[in-house]
């Protein structure tokens, strides 16, 4: 009876010892250095990698390289990882991606590229990932330019985080071509609330009952009189003065206003011109009569 308990758990430490194993082959074999391997997910996070890893196992699914240094990617890099379905690059120093980057990773739906130093998201960057379901382009303070086109191509795309970058204006080209989208993030940016960003506002407001968005942190850093108004605050009304425009009757008004306002003045240098002579032949006469 002593005996029964310990043949019992053998078998059980037999199979710890096996799934042990298992996992530590997976950690090693075809793993690259100071990264971690479990089943499909590669990580190599918090390394202070310069550079990505120059292979990995080809069923990546899950690879993260977040917080490195790493400043620039290779053309092609992820060409052999068909299975590759996240991409985590955030807080790295990356300013730009190399064209075709995403040819090979058609699978790929999750990419998070925020704490970076991009400043300009150029047309057709993620062209070959249309697989996308989130992207994250958050926390890159430099960035100030987003390309009409950048997004051509996402059609699958549900989630964009543009929040806390240096967006002053967005293009409405950008973000039609997303008919997908339901969650988008705007706020932290120094947005200009000027005449060129109705389109975008009021394509904002049509889309704000199925669009999640973080509308009430977004807010206008100018022009000073609706600084500090939250995006969405601001409706037709705010933007009457950019659609004043003059009739016919109005540049006939004006040029009628202009007409008299010379005739007015030429009549007062007449006035004054006759006056100062008046006064100068009163002046002379009373000159003549002291001598």
């Amino acid at each position: 009876v002593r005996h029964r308990p310990a043949m019992l758990l053998g078998p059980r430490l037999v199979a710890a010892a096996a799934a042990v194993a298992v996992v530590a082959m997976g950690t090693v074999e075809g793993c690259p250095a100071l990264c971690t391997c479990r089943g499909q997910v590669v990580d190599c996070s918090g390394q202070q990698l310069f550079s990505v890893p120059p292979e990995l196992p080809l069923d990546t699914g899950n690879l993260s390289l977040a917080h490195n240094r790493i400043a620039s990617i290779p053309p092609g890099y992820l060409a052999c990882y068909g299975q590759l379905r996240a991409l985590d690059l955030r807080n790295n120093s990356l300013a730009a991606l190399p064209a075709g980057l995403f040819v090979g990773a058609r699978r790929l739906a999750h990419l998070d590229l925020s704490y970076n130093n991009f400043s300009l998201v150029p047309a057709d960057m993620f062209l070959e990932a249309g697989g996308l379901l989130r992207l994250d382009l958050s926390h890159n303070p430099g960035l100030r330019r987003v390309h009409p086109q950048a997004f051509r191509g996402l059609a699958q795309l549900r989630e964009l985080d543009l929040s806390y970058g240096g967006l002053s204006a967005i293009s409405l080209d950008a973000l039609e071509g997303l008919p997908g989208l339901v969650g988008l993030r705007l706020g932290g940016n120094p947005w200009v609330c000027g005449c060129a960003m109705e389109p975008f506002l009021k394509w904002l407001r049509g889309r704000i009952q199925r669009c999640a968005s973080d509308s009430q942190m977004a807010e206008c850093r100018a022009p000073p009189e609706v600084a500090g108004a939250p995006l969405l605050s601001l409706t037709e009304e705010s933007f009457q003065a950019c659609h004043l425009t003059l009739t016919l009757d109005d540049y006939l008004f004006i040029a009628f206003v202009g007409f008299v306002v010379s005739i007015a003045s030429v009549a007062t240098n007449f006035l004054l011109g006759i006056t100062a002579n008046c006064c100068h032949r009163w002046s002379k006469a009373s000159e003549d009569e002291d001598v």
